[in-house]
């Protein structure tokens, strides 16, 4: 009970990949023995910008549960729960807003770079652009002490920070101030190598892929464009088969071997993928046989979110409420009218 509390997430968009798994899910199996975990399925933030396809939103839940399982998190350590099903977090996040202006937002580099990314038509819309007022709810609502993230991220983290500052000033010490903890693993790259890996891009492996997508997959992955010929020395800095060999494959002298050979010269590019396909098979196979199981019972999947649900909707209304009292509107005198 005495642990330090941490709250990290993902939004509902789509099944986990072997990015989401170098970056953040190993790491939080790790965390759930020392610290206080929750993981909060974002389907509200999913919205913001998949608020005309809100089905998609809504089978992806399970789809995100299911990852969770498979990779080793435990629903006995790690408290999981439906961000939408949490109405403390909607409130925080009314109150919030009258503590950052318009312009801070729009200089946020982590906004300005996903507003870039999405390229909305219509204009931006006003949940999106207020999304790091949401996220400090999130994170603010249980009294995270961290929240595990990426560079990319740190933005986000900084202006949950000024918004719990200003709120502390204004009203008094009430909220609790997040630290960010880096993730030590840069961004995995996609197959194609030209981007970072991501459901929308198309470049991803998912944890879920059978075997023989996975292998059509790493078999048809970009490598170094200048190796036409299995004697010309090859490049390994930026090649995505290495890059993956180093993220995932346990024998490394054979993969230091095979980089030394691939830069001299005399090692095709067919031969590392087929190795890299052995190791990734053999990483995904049990996190697939267990998702395959969990899946047959989506009641026991039901029966987790709920349980965490409803731990995390007590946790943040106790934090709500002394929110509301710390800004003089708890209104006891009415409230205990009957």
């Amino acid at each position: 009970m005495n642990k330090e509390i941490i709250l990290t997430g993902d939004r509902p968009t789509g099944k986990l990949h072997l990015g989401h798994f170098i970056g953040s899910l190993k790491s939080r199996v790790e965390l759930q023995d020392k610290y206080n975990q929750y993981i909060m399925i974002a389907d509200v933030q999913a919205l913001t910008d998949n608020f005309e396809n809100p089905q998609k939103v809504r089978d992806n839940v399970l789809e995100l549960t299911l990852d969770y399982l498979s990779v080793g998190i435990d629903p006995s350590k790690t408290t999981i729960f439906v961000q939408s099903l949490i109405p403390a977090i909607a409130e925080l996040t009314v109150f919030y807003l009258n503590l950052v202006t318009v312009a801070r937002l729009e200089r946020n580099p982590t906004v300005k770079s996903e507003l870039k990314l999405r390229k909305f038509s219509g204009g931006i819309p006003a949940g999106f652009l207020t999304y790091p007022v949401s996220q400090a709810a999130d994170i603010t609502a249980f009294g995270a002490h961290y929240v595990p993230a990426g560079e990319d991220q740190a933005p986000m983290i900084e202006q949950a920070c000024e918004i719990v500052r200003k709120f502390n000033l204004v009203y008094g010490e009430t909220l609790v101030e997040p630290k960010i903890i880096l993730s030590k693993t840069p961004r995995l790259v996609g197959t194609d190598g030209k981007n970072k890996m991501s459901k929308s891009l198309g470049n991803t492996i998912f944890l879920s892929d059978s075997a023989d997508e996975i292998e059509k997959k790493v078999m048809s992955m970009y490598t170094d464009p200048n190796h036409l010929n299995i004697n010309d020395p090859g490049n390994t800095k930026n090649n995505p088969v290495f890059i993956y060999l180093d993220a995932f494959g346990k024998d490394k002298e054979k993969i230091a071997a095979m980089k030394a050979h691939y830069e001299k010269g005399g090692l095709g590019d067919v031969k590392v993928k087929r190795y890299l396909n052995e190791v990734l098979q053999e990483m995904l196979a049990p996190i697939r046989e267990k998702r395959e199981e969990l899946s047959q019972n989506k009641e026991y999947i039901y029966k987790i979110l709920s349980d965490g649900t409803e731990k995390a909707e007590k946790i943040t209304s106790q934090t709500l409420a002394k929110v509301k009292k710390a800004m003089k509107i708890e209104y006891k005198e009415i409230n205990n009218i009957k």
